[in-house]
């Protein structure tokens, strides 16, 4: 049963514009029924759903038992979000030049709360605001994604320590820009390191080259993500050289690990609370390929999860799997390695697999895979 969704007020005012006094199978996300009262009074409901919405006892009386309304919960976070955050939404209380004003954020606000009540909450309330709103950043998410085309989706895999003024990190910013005006949306778990280095460069999309190494300048003052002005390094970067509105990219973070902040160049921001429904959801999007630069654990795990889904087929088809630093994964941690041994063994199958060392190589193995 596939239902209609109402997440404006735009929308809700366009439904109560239509022919007839029936509404069937509609989902009403966080809007406010109030606005349209009288409306509201010439339609018979059926099967619809009301998630969070603003609703006054008049309205719930004539909308019935036959239909279901979800309350909200008295949490610090919107359990019902019918789009997805962006930098205002989770710093919208920063002030460039006062790092100590991120304390008083949105997302600091949240994770200071998610900390408070346990990463695995006790509270039947609290565990069940955390997946009703999991639930709908996931379906803001799958919104968003329906105008690209899913093999031009591509993720960057890497170190949450990768320092910006490491090589790596600046080539992980370049590819990123270069691959974002090829048309692809760029995304990554959203956090500091390679994953910040990825929306830098989709943020620089259309930009001159030179603006982007003086980015690059001002975000070396603070290297790495435990600097005190790492964050305000970024707004700074953000205010002097505004977004191309043409250019998007998307982080998927998670409060999990809230001490990293998410980083504010991302675009289009799909914050989780539970980590594993995060992780296995990016690779599962990033339909056009996964480009894994240097990393530990974490990226290491992902390789593996990513192995899977390509092996098993899972969504059709494999995708590219690109390892960035020749050196890296195949002498200082030889993952690469021991890959293509087993798949000259035949224990792994469909895998389509490189290793590159520029980003001319990157891009044609990307190109090699969307002809």
């Amino acid at each position: 049963m596939k239902y209609a969704e109402i997440e404006t007020q735009k929308e809700l005012k366009h439904l109560f514009r239509k022919p007839g006094d029936i509404i069937d199978k509609v989902a009403f996300q966080d809007v406010d029924l109030t606005e349209f009262e009288e409306d509201v009074f010439r339609f018979y409901f059926s099967n619809c759903i009301f998630l969070g919405c603003k609703i006054n006892d008049k309205i719930k009386s004539h909308i019935g038992d036959e239909n279901y309304i979800f309350p909200k919960l008295n949490v610090p976070y919107n359990i019902y979000p019918n789009r997805l955050y962006d930098r205002f939404d989770l710093y919208g209380e920063y002030e460039l030049g006062k790092p100590e004003t991120y304390e008083q954020t949105f997302d600091k606000t949240v994770y200071n709360h998610f900390i408070e009540t346990g990463k695995e909450a006790d509270s039947i309330k609290e565990t069940l605001a955390r997946r009703l709103h999991d639930h709908s950043i996931t379906d803001a998410l799958y919104d968003f994604l329906e105008k690209y085309d899913e093999k031009k989706v591509v993720a960057i895999m890497g170190g949450h320590s990768l320092a910006r003024n490491t090589d790596d990190y600046k080539m992980v910013a370049k590819l990123s820009k270069e691959l974002t005006e090829d048309g692809y949306l760029m995304t990554s778990g959203g956090g500091p390191g390679a994953m910040e280095a990825t929306h830098l460069g989709a943020w620089f999309a259309g930009k001159p080259d030179e603006e982007l190494q003086e980015a690059f300048k001002i975000l070396d003052q603070a290297p790495v993500y435990k600097d005190k002005l790492w964050m305000d390094t970024a707004m700074q970067v953000i205010d002097k050289f505004p977004n191309n509105e043409k250019y998007e990219s998307l982080g998927i973070p998670t409060w999990l690990y809230g001490h990293e902040p998410p980083t504010p160049f991302a675009t289009k921001i799909a914050k989780y609370f539970a980590n594993s429904v995060r992780e296995d959801g990016l690779l599962t999007i990033a339909e056009g390929g996964i480009i894994f630069s240097p990393g530990s654990a974490g990226t290491i795990q992902e390789i593996f999860q990513e192995i899977t889904q390509n092996h098993y087929l899972s969504f059709g088809y494999a995708s590219p799997m690109i390892f960035m630093n020749k050196k890296f994964w195949t002498q200082e941690t030889p993952v690469y390695n021991y890959i293509q041994d087993l798949v000259q063994k035949g224990k792994l199958k469909n895998l389509i697999l490189s290793v590159c060392d520029t980003i001319e190589e990157i891009k044609t193995e990307l190109r090699k895979f969307y002809s």
